[in-house]
């Protein structure tokens, strides 16, 4: 199976349909959205409804902590967060906030476990940052294989039977074993707010019959997306922060 997951789309129109052409050419048997599919980029309504579109034709999509601030106008955020957030909220129908009011906060397939921050209290929004963070994760799952975004930093950490995980900085294309007898955290980055140094966006494709998963760095039109950023009047270090992967 092949399985294509993508996390923190923020918006970010020129990203999105940049990793979703790479998607489509290269084909795949399911499709993940890990939240956060609105906040900080200029394109709110184009997310949402092409989100939808793909849960429609069968994709799985859960919910970030800045769709929940988004649909139930919750608090939290840092100020340039928020600041976008009442931006967004004023662009998006009724239908779009109900989309992403009803999405869940996990959803589990075939040993899999899909969350936006972590297995351990999906909707508290706890980052995975270090070992302890991805053990407490792994402990409050039943699952072998959770995938995460969040933090917006590709990250996979190995957990061996009886034995602490192990933080691996996964390379930029390059596929990583999906480990045959132990347990993994994987944390597949950023498609529309990269945070590693590296502007591309950033997906996660997952081969089973291989054991293997590869972060894909797509380039986009990263000034583009500033631009509008720009031009609508927000902050302007969101389209800042696109340009140096920060």
């Amino acid at each position: 199976m092949r399985i294509a997951i993508l996390s923190d789309i923020h918006s970010n129109r020129e990203a999105l349909d940049a990793v979703l052409e790479v998607v489509g050419e290269r084909g795949w048997d399911e499709l993940v959205l890990l939240g956060d599919l609105v906040g900080y980029g200029p394109d709110p309504v184009y997310a949402v409804e092409t989100a939808a579109d793909l849960v429609d034709r069968g994709a799985f999509c859960v919910m970030g902590n800045h769709d929940e601030a988004i649909a139930f106008n919750k608090g939290g955020l840092t100020e340039n967060a928020r600041i976008a957030a009442s931006w967004t909220r004023e662009r998006l129908t009724s239908a779009h906030v109900d989309f992403l009011a009803r999405l869940p906060v996990s959803l589990t397939s075939e040993g899999r476990q899909y969350v936006h921050a972590s297995a351990e209290r999906p909707g508290k929004w706890l980052y995975i940052r270090d070992v302890d963070s991805a053990e407490r994760c792994l402990s409050s799952s039943a699952a072998r294989f959770v995938f995460c975004g969040h933090t917006h930093i590709p990250a996979i950490y190995y957990a061996l039977p009886g034995r602490r995980p192990i933080c691996f900085q996964p390379l930029a294309n390059v596929a990583a074993p999906l480990s045959a007898v132990g347990r993994l955290v994987v944390n597949v980055g950023a498609v529309g707010q990269p945070r590693d140094g590296n502007p591309a966006a950033c997906l996660a494709l997952v081969d089973t019959q291989r054991h293997e998963v590869s972060m894909i760095r797509v380039p986009y039109d990263y000034e583009e997306t500033a631009r509008k950023i720009a031009d609508f009047g927000l902050p302007a270090w969101l389209g800042t922060r696109l340009k140096i992967g920060r």
